[in-house]
């Protein structure tokens, strides 16, 4: 039931933050309670005063102690935002959304497939994943940004594909001194892929023209609609699905996503 405490964030105080590009901060949260969630699923983050916006946690769910939000800087909100320091206090309400179907993973070969600060709220699935790699049979990471400095987490790729069961791939946009990786759109990392199909689930979060071209690249593959999920974090503004802007044909993301199985959009006028 939605009530007027539904909207009443709880308070979180900011512990830590992390520099991860020119662009992007980590705030690292300790909640006034645990706020347990999904990996997946989102947070409104309230700065009091100033104003809220749709975070997807970049953190571990096995953590509600801590919940780490990773922003990009694109407006005043998150602006003001990067200005905050380890002390202050900001709000939280939520989660919202479904988050990532884990449960429906065994078995399955994984692939994940991020853009520029798309890789945050997938860094909460690879990180649920690695927690127990057991039920699934591979976890195939690719990454690509726009230059070196733009690449998040940089500094956790060693440890991700230290594991056996995964391997995980990075590209820049154009060529750059000093680097030896792939270079090109992360599109060009889906090409050929190495893995077997038929058992194949993909997850794609970037910005809406990496989604397009990316979900056309892994049908070209052969991944069929309903292996491809979208997150989809865009124009939410309440989560409960009463402000009606966050729609995608008949669905409403803070309700039903934000992570949307393609086959059940794909027809939807306003997708990509």
């Amino acid at each position: 039931m939605i009530t007027t405490d539904s909207y009443i964030p709880i308070p979180a105080e900011l512990v830590e933050v992390i520099d991860e590009t020119p662009t992007i901060k980590t705030l690292v949260l300790a909640p006034a309670e645990p706020m347990s969630f999904k990996a997946g699923q989102f947070i409104q983050l309230t700065l009091p005063g100033v104003g809220e916006g749709p975070f997807t946690p970049s953190s571990s769910p096995s953590r509600p102690d801590r919940i780490a939000i990773t922003i990009l800087r694109t407006g005043t909100v998150t602006e003001r935002l990067h200005q905050c320091r380890p002390g202050d206090v900001l709000g939280l309400r939520g989660p919202y959304g479904k988050g990532y179907p884990i449960e429906k993973l065994a078995g399955r070969q994984v692939l994940v497939v991020g853009g520029g600060v798309g890789l945050a709220p997938l860094r909460a699935l690879i990180l649920a994943l690695l927690d127990d790699l057991g039920p699934i049979k591979r976890l195939s990471i690719r990454y690509g940004a726009r230059s070196m400095e733009e690449l998040l987490f940089r500094r956790e790729y060693d440890q991700w594909a230290s594991h056996p069961k995964v391997d995980m791939q990075v590209t820049i946009d154009s060529p750059q001194s000093g680097w030896k990786g792939n270079t090109g759109v992360v599109t060009t990392l889906l090409k050929n892929l190495d893995m077997s199909l038929p058992e194949c689930v993909a997850f794609l979060c970037g910005p809406g023209i990496m989604l397009q071209f990316a979900t056309q690249a892994l049908e070209s593959e052969g991944l069929k609609p309903d292996q491809i999920y979208l997150s989809m974090n865009r124009r939410m503004s309440c989560g409960m699905g009463l402000c009606g802007r966050c729609n995608i044909g008949p669905y409403y993301l803070c309700k039903d996503g934000p992570d949307m199985n393609y086959a059940m959009i794909k027809d939807a006028p306003n997708v990509f």
